[in-house]
């Protein structure tokens, strides 16, 4: 089964890609495939998350992190504690998902404009890209946006 599988799996570059939630199988290939990290967006809801992601993640040798972000109530602090992971895990290879790789998009979309120095419009494309986000992440990209000082 080829990562490709992986719900709105998306590579951005050679060692950043995103994506839905992701199989025990697929998060085996992950590792097999040169990845060195998963960062969980999602909730551990029993609906669509596995019974165990940070348990096999590291018995497969993947740096393993959990923010948990609400899908209603995304925050700026949660935007931060992201910044800071992704800057630990700087010149790794790290699958970013969540369930469906809509909060991920504007979690990375906004980390490629603060870390990465990409434009706006760059950033906006990456958010967009497997939906239309609605009011509340709108009001997210627009406060994290607006507090820009250290650590967005």
């Amino acid at each position: 089964m080829p990562l490709d599988d992986i719900k709105n799996f998306l590579v951005l570059d050679e060692r950043i890609a995103t994506a839905g939630q992701p199989s025990e199988e697929q998060l085996r290939e992950l590792a097999a495939a040169g990845y060195e990290a998963v960062v969980n967006l999602g909730l551990l809801d029993p609906r669509y998350c596995l019974p165990d992601e940070a348990g096999l993640a590291r018995s497969l040798g993947l740096d393993y992190t959990h923010i948990p972000v609400p899908f209603d109530a995304p925050a700026v602090d949660d935007f931060r504690a992201f910044r800071a992971t992704m800057d630990r895990l700087a010149g790794k290879r790290v699958l970013v998902h969540c369930a469906a790789n809509f909060r991920v998009t504007s979690f990375v979309a906004l980390w490629g404009e603060a870390a990465q120095g990409w434009p706006t419009e760059r950033a906006d494309a990456l958010a967009r890209t497997f939906w239309e986000p609605n009011e509340t992440w709108q009001r997210f990209l627009a406060d994290c946006r607006a507090s820009r000082q250290p650590g967005f």
